[in-house]
Order: structure tokens, then sequence, then C-alpha cells
């Protein structure tokens, strides 16, 4: 399978200043991103609040710049884009944000939301656009009633739904889906969650999932990337990783999904204490100040990824990867 995206080396810091005094900070999102992202796959993000999951997506959709590393669309540098193939990538890369209300403008009707769009970048006349805008409302489960009412009318799943539809309207090869459930009640979130996996199929969309819920990514993802501290520690096909996890971080998110069923919590999956700062990065190893597997070479040398199975890889020093 083809690779729509390359993503190598990528570098990202935020200025941040703190306190009263403003003291100026450097804030490090992403440390080192490798990662490939095929055509048709459903690749999924994982990791806790802070770990750099909303800024590489919004790397990848161009929203913000890398000081270091490649983002190749398509074979295309997004660095090196035209302006002309720059709004042709805007069009093929659409994203769908978590908050669904603060994502539509609460000012307009939902026909003028979803208007807007083909306005702008396409010049279909407005019956064209108007055959367009319910063809899309109609394949995310919504009738033409609703074009004529504002945002604050509908439920979070509803303002959900229009938000997808308003990414489907220029025909997109890829959505960036960042938490798009999580502000939703878990009955909506499974209503979302078939949605994009059937309009995955219908139109060979790539979706990539950003997510700390580990149970929506095993149902959703085919293959799923665990981030923390702003680089990617596991990444396998989504049923390897689940059966088979081997980096200590993974093993303790996925010990940490809630069970209706009894389960002894394993102490040796624990994580101990909390992320640390994202402006001191620890040395050697980003995850050992946490880890229960820790080694001595884990406090001073940084692991590079390594693949460990078939499409597995991962960095940690305690894997054995022979």
């Amino acid at each position: 399978m083809e690779n729509l995206f390359e993503i190598s080396d990528l570098y990202l810091q935020y200025n941040s200043r703190k306190g009263v005094s403003g003291r100026e900070e450097k804030v490090n999102a992403l440390n080192g991103v490798n990662l490939d992202i095929r055509h048709g796959e459903i690749l999924a993000i994982a990791g806790e609040s802070g770990c750099g999951k909303s800024t590489l997506a919004k790397a990848l959709i161009h929203l913000v710049k890398p000081q270091r590393g490649t983002i190749t669309f398509d074979g295309k540098n997004l660095a090196e884009m035209s302006p002309a193939d720059l709004k042709d990538f805007r069009q093929k890369v659409q994203m769908v944000f978590q908050n669904p209300y603060a994502s539509l403008n609460p000012k307009m009707k939902i026909y003028e939301i979803l208007e807007e769009p083909l306005a702008i970048n396409t010049s279909y006349p407005k019956d064209k656009r108007r055959e367009v805008i319910l063809e899309k409302i109609s394949q995310v489960g919504l009738d033409e009633d609703c074009l004529e009412k504002y945002p604050h009318e509908f439920s979070g799943g509803q303002r959900q739904r229009i938000a997808i539809a308003r990414a489907l309207l220029l025909d997109p090869v890829c959505i960036v889906a960042d938490e798009p459930v999580s502000a939703l009640d878990v009955s909506i979130q499974a209503q979302i969650i078939n949605l994009l996996k059937d309009l995955k199929e219908k139109y060979n969309l790539t979706i990539i999932f950003i997510s700390h819920d580990l149970r929506v990514i095993k149902y959703l993802a085919d293959r799923v990337a665990v981030m923390y501290l702003g680089e990617i520690v596991e990444l396998a096909p989504s049923k390897e990783l689940f059966s088979n996890p081997k980096h200590p971080y993974t093993k303790a998110l996925l010990n940490a999904i809630p069970s209706f069923e009894k389960k002894k919590v394993s102490e040796e999956l624990l994580l101990k204490g909390d992320l640390p700062s994202v402006t001191n990065l620890p040395k050697g190893c980003l995850f050992h100040t946490r880890c229960p597997q820790v080694m001595e070479i884990c406090r001073t040398n940084h692991p590079v990824i390594d693949e460990v199975g078939r499409s597995h890889c991962v960095r940690c020093w305690a894997v054995d990867k022979s």
C-alpha cells in the first residue's frame, strides 16, 4: 500500500511565557516524529493529554510549521508547496475538531456554514452547491430540515455530524479527526464511530484518528501509533498492539482501560507520577522517570525505534528485539 503522508524527523517547539514574570520558555511539542500514513487506512494516534497528538495533527494539515523535519503529501513537501498546490492540499485534507459547537459559526445557519467552502473553493452555481450539500448531509444521517437551523439548535452528536458533512464537501482523500467523540455521550460516540467507518469504506478515505480512548481505537483503527512526550514509542497493527503490546507505556495504557469485569491491576503496569514538564525533557529515554521497568541505560541513552516483528516497532531498551 502506497504512503499518503511521510513524516521524517519532525521537531516542533512553542514559545510560552511563564507566570507573572513573563519569562519565555520553549515547549517541546514534537521530538523527532517519524511516521508513514498509508492510503485508505485508519491510523489512530494515542496517548495522554500533552503527548503531542493534536500538535502532530495540526502539523499534518499545515496549521503549525515545524522547526525541523519534513512532511510530504503524495510525494510533495508541504513546506515547499506553491500557493496553488497548498490550496489543492487543503481541499484534499480536511479536519474534524474535538468540539463541534466551537467549530461551527453560531451566527450562521447550517446551510450557510456548508455553502461557504463550496463558494470559496469551487465554481459551482447555487443549484449545484445545494445539490452537493443535500447529498453530504444525507450521508451523515441528517435531513434537509436541519439546513435552516442554527448550531445551538442541535445536540452534540448532530453538530459533529454536520462538521463531518462539511469535511466531506470538497471530496477529500484524507480526514484528520482530532478527538471527534470525546465530548459526546457514549451512545452517541458509537454512532459517530460507525459513521466514520462507513464513510471510510464508501469513499476509500484515509482517516487519521486522534484519541486517548483506547476502547474506541481498538474498534476503529487499522494501525495504532502510541505517543509519549512528542515521540512515537510504539507502532503496530491494531490487533497486534492490543494482543501483544511491547512498550511499558502501552501496557500501562491498556491496563488502565475501565472494564465491567473484575480484574487484578498489576502493580508492574502502573505509571509512576505525572507527565514530565515539556519545557525540560528528561535525559535518556523520555519515559524512564515513570517506567516500572527502568534500567540504568534508560537514564542516560535515548532509545531508537526498532522493529520487533512484522510491522511492529517499539522504542524501548527493555524490549527484546532479537
